[in-house]
């Protein structure tokens, strides 16, 4: 079958929906399918659409559909478009009715979905293979910040966190992303001159920023936005624990009762929860237990039976509307 994934995200980044794209990629052809990655609609025929971003991705959703009312669509929601666009734009919300099949990252943005919708909707964690984590800075107690910098990450969230932490504290804050904007550049340079703990590591290939992440003793995803974060999936691969803001995306993955949370935006309390973990190893070895519960969640295997799955229901609605006509031939 021929495949096609939209992904608003440039060739050669390293924005999560990019990351999650190339994965489905690699999984789809492994089932056996061709399988192409563009950022544009070029009006090409293929037997099934896959677009990565309800929004962003409108136009070429409606017009592919238009073209073809048969064919199986499958639209995939981002963070922002699950606890964003969908409520403001009616292109998003065009698209979501025009798709066979939506996918979402995790179960509690189905909540977001129009009742008429959700039945059509499907979850699909990411997975992330395991990265040994190798030799740990004896002397620092390193804090994994991953993710690029922008207000939808509340990234310096961790930073303003540590200033205050005692003269003893071995903590030390490692940003692994590019910045945004010149202003958010700006930003991260500033905190780095006057944070001693603080260090900004810029963009770093995906296997680097692993390596990064599963050295470090913990990580903090201080998100306002998330529908489902690759990190999370990432840490809890590599067995490192998380700290992350009480937001639906991460709830989702985490669970309703991991003990890591903080709110949105509350620096103390992250400060609390980044001393204890340093300094109370029953509470740390309680969040690392917790992340282990959840890590077959994101197995490699398990994402690409969902998918295998998905396949076939497709190709189910496809023969009820064409009998004879096979989807996979």
């Amino acid at each position: 079958m021929r495949i096609l994934i939209l992904c608003p995200a440039r060739a050669g980044t390293r924005h999560g929906n990019r990351v999650t794209a190339l994965r489905w990629a690699r999984i789809l052809r492994g089932l056996g399918h061709r399988v192409a990655l563009q950022e544009a609609f070029r009006d090409d025929r293929p037997d099934l659409l896959i677009a990565l971003h309800a929004r962003k991705n409108a136009a070429p959703v409606l017009r592919f559909r238009a073209r073809a009312p048969e064919a199986p669509l499958v639209v995939a929601l981002t963070g922002t478009d699950v606890y964003r666009d969908i409520g403001r734009s009616r292109a998003a919300r065009r698209a979501l009715q025009a798709a066979t099949r939506l996918v979402t990252l995790q179960p509690l943005a189905l909540r977001e979905l129009p009742r008429a919708l959700r039945a059509k909707a499907r979850v699909i964690h990411q997975s992330a293979l395991p990265v040994r984590p190798g030799r740990r800075p004896a002397r620092s107690f390193d804090v994994c910040v991953p993710g690029h910098l922008r207000s939808e990450k509340d990234p310096f969230r961790t930073a303003q966190a540590v200033r205050g932490l005692p003269a003893d504290s071995r903590i030390r804050v490692l940003q692994v992303g590019s910045a945004m904007t010149p202003a958010m550049r700006r930003r991260a340079c500033d905190e780095m001159t006057r944070n001693p703990r603080y260090r900004w590591l810029g963009d770093r290939p995906h296997r680097e920023a692993r390596a990064i992440l599963a050295r470090s003793r913990l990580m903090v995803l201080s998100s306002r936005i998330e529908g489902g974060a690759n990190v999370i999936s990432e840490a809890l691969a590599s067995a490192v624990p998380v700290l992350a803001s009480r937001i639906p995306g991460s709830v989702g993955l985490l669970g309703p009762d991991y003990p890591g949370y903080f709110p949105v935006g509350a620096t103390r309390v992250l400060a609390r929860l980044l001393g204890r973990a340093e300094r109370d190893s029953a509470f740390y070895a309680r969040l690392a237990r917790a992340c282990r519960r959840r890590a077959p969640l994101v197995a490699p295997r398990a994402e690409r039976r969902a998918w295998a799955r998905l396949l076939v229901e497709l190709e189910r609605v496809r023969d009820a509307r064409n009998p004879g006509q096979r989807l996979f031939a």
